[in-house]
């Protein structure tokens, strides 16, 4: 039997119907050679198939022959390219093209806009973005909802989150729909602006038209709760994620396993990890990373080695929490061993995170000479020699080993920024050793250079408000300032009383973590900020429930004592969460065994 013969008009849809479901490189070239056979290649529709079928393969370099040979081209074909260089990592390219396309004679569409807006999120061009507005503006194109929503991304990916507010509060309200929300809250919270961010999601619940959130909502909603540590509010985001039925959805868990995490709750940010049915990539990595804060070593590789027999190949991200963890528990030998073998065994070069973590966590135990000679070897450019050498400077201040402060400090002062930590670290080093004049001349020299530290705070949330202390300042406590200050002195009697040699409110040498006063001796005046958050705290915070101090800077080795020996005599627990990691207070004793 003759097999059928086709005409090239029913043989054309059929080969364009190939060209819409492909995205392997030979069929789509396949498919080009048998339109071209049958004279249908140049159509405009075919050409514009042809376009996207390349595009989606990647093959830009094929696409624009394309392209630049055909003889007539409409919106389709201009935006189909311009989304084609945009999705390859060719943003620059795809904002060209709508360049050349105003003196082509073919206008841009909501889809071209939107297109290039997102071209220019991609490279974080605030400039090019704006005249990208600019041209929509004038189209009449700007207050389209998919346009407007990729300029309020555009903005936030540019750190210029005022004006994705303007674009977001311009959109008509019946044009915004949750991706709109979405767009507006994630920027919020790529940009560190958490609060902003849990207000826009209380607003969207309110004023939303109904309009049901989505998982992307849902996640920046619960990343933003990360990044303040509002404990009670991502509960509720939480419960709405459940009720909403994105329980199992992985974004979403990770998400909730660094809000519990940084919210001092490992044990919840453990439950949500346990309930993903195969954990990948990051959300192991999340939970090692939440081990690392808390100092659970052993748990941090018991959990690297689960991941790798399911067969999942740790990134450098990991590892490097692996190694914090193994550096805040104590194992330096075996975090040591995980930065050799990190290229024999994972395949992965060490990168400089890797070399200032094992020259911290040397550090740490005192192995003070091993971490100055991995300091010196380890090849590394760009800002992470200051973190590298400002992590080995306040080792060898805890450790007294003034002679090594001394050359780690002079490499901190040849860099220009961000080294106000460290020279306080420096001062504070030769105040300790007695040499106040060289303490001194560090500060003379920071007032000089116009250098100045970031004052250390701490928080407390209660009954979902953030209270904000600052050290030496009881004013947020309002009208209760004087009954935390009466508190503490109380608590300071019933120190004494157990072997307590400081003053809460006495001048002493700092530990390089809160603002050392204008006059720059290396003394505070004042309680520290945490010890007020927690005075405040005791007032206020029902007795049986745990109180949570959050802070921006280390702890002192001073308040830690001050937190343990309290803890003991109020018998209640305390959770400090510091720049570095959790402490647990607990009967007059710290889950990091006074070791961080």
């Amino acid at each position: 039997m003759a097999a059928p013969s086709f005409s090239t008009a029913t043989l054309t849809p059929v080969l364009i119907h190939l060209l819409r479901g492909s995205s392997d490189l030979a069929s789509v070239a396949a498919t080009h050679a048998k339109l071209l056979k049958a004279g249908f290649a140049s159509t405009l529709a075919s050409s514009n198939h042809l376009l996207a079928a390349y595009s989606r393969c990647g093959a830009m370099n094929r696409a624009r022959d394309l392209f630049d040979g055909m003889q007539h081209r409409d919106v389709i074909s201009w935006t189909t390219l311009m989304s084609g260089y945009a999705a390859s990592g060719r943003p620059r390219e795809a904002i060209a093209l709508l360049r050349v396309m105003q003196f082509s004679g073919v206008q841009p569409n909501v889809v071209t806009f939107s297109t290039a807006a997102s071209a220019c999120a991609r490279l974080a061009d605030e400039g090019l973005g704006r005249q990208v507005h600019a041209r929509a503006e004038v189209a009449g194109c700007a207050r389209d909802a998919v346009v407007a929503t990729t300029l309020v991304d555009m903005y936030g990916k540019a750190g210029r989150v005022k004006d994705s507010r303007a674009v977001f509060d311009g959109m008509a309200a019946p044009a915004r729909n949750a991706v709109s929300w979405g767009a507006m809250l994630a920027v919020y919270a790529q940009n560190a602006l958490g609060n902003e961010a849990i207000q826009l999601f209380a607003e969207f619940r309110t004023n939303g038209s109904g309009l049901t959130p989505n998982h992307f909502m849902l996640s920046s909603a619960v990343s933003a709760c990360a990044g303040v540590a509002r404990l009670s509010i991502g509960k509720c985001v939480h419960g709405a994620v459940l009720r909403l039925g994105h329980g199992n959805n992985e974004v979403i868990a990770v998400a909730l396993v660094d809000m519990y995490s940084k919210c001092g709750f490992y044990e919840y940010s453990r439950k949500v990890f346990d309930r993903i049915e195969q954990p990948s990539l990051i959300p192991y990595t999340s939970i090692i990373v939440a081990a690392a804060k808390y100092g659970l070593g052993s748990c941090a590789l018991a959990l690297l080695g689960e991941m790798v027999d399911q067969g999942v190949q740790p990134n450098d991200v990991t590892l490097l929490g692996a190694m914090h963890a193994c550096s805040h528990s104590g194992l330096v030998d075996t975090g040591l061993q995980l930065l050799r073998s990190m290229q024999s065994k994972y395949g992965l070069a060490p990168c400089p995170s890797h070399y200032t973590c094992a020259v911290d966590m040397l550090g740490r135990a005192g192995r003070l000479d091993e971490a100055f000679e991995l300091a010196k070897e380890a090849q590394i450019e760009g800002k992470e020699p200051l973190l590298l050498w400002n992590s080995l400077l306040s080792a060898c201040r805890t450790h007294k080993r003034l002679d090594l402060a001394t050359l780690a400090g002079q490499r901190v002062s040849e860099f220009n920024q961000d080294v106000a930590g460290g020279l306080v670290v420096m001062s504070n080093a030769y105040a300790s050793a007695g040499q106040t004049d060289n303490a001194a001349a560090v500060w003379s020299s920071m007032r000089r250079r116009g250098i100045r530290k970031d004052p250390g705070c701490s928080w407390i949330e209660v009954k979902d408000i953030p209270y904000v202390f600052y050290a030496g300042a009881i004013s947020c406590a309002g009208a209760r300032a004087d009954e935390v200050l009466m508190l503490l002195d109380e608590l300071e009697c019933k120190m004494r009383e157990k072997g307590y040699k400081g003053r809460l409110g006495s001048a002493r040498v700092s530990d390089g973590h809160e603002d050392d006063g204008d006059e720059g001796k290396g003394v505070m005046v004042g309680v520290h900020s945490e010890i007020l958050a927690l005075g405040f705290g005791l007032l206020v915070v029902p007795k049986g429930m745990t109180i949570r101090v959050m802070k921006n800077l280390r702890m002192c080795s001073d308040c830690h004592e001050v937190f343990k020996l309290i803890s003991g005599i109020v018998e209640r627990e305390f959770v400090v969460r510091d720049l570095n990691r959790f402490h647990h207070f607990k009967m007059g004793a710290c889950s990091c065994n006074d070791y961080w």
